[in-house]
């Protein structure tokens, strides 16, 4: 079995994050919290029940999200 990387109360496998990559831009996918965050194009995308939600339609930009915060 894989190791597990933890971040806050989100938990993913490290292969299976290693080859995840942000289906917008295809960049390098890093975990923090409850996201996973794409820095090339700025989206991050909501890990719900264990589960990453990668449809671009579901994609949050990362600056309005800590503009409105």
């Amino acid at each position: 079995m894989g190791s597990w990387i933890k971040k806050g109360k989100a938990m993913i496998d490290k292969e299976l994050l290693d080859i995840l990559a942000c289906p917008k831009c295809k960049g390098d996918l890093k975990l923090k919290e409850e996201r996973l965050i794409c820095l090339n194009c700025r989206q991050y995308y909501l890990i719900k029940d264990g589960i990453p939600i990668m449809l671009i339609d579901e994609a949050k930009d990362l600056e309005e999200d800590f503009e409105g915060n």
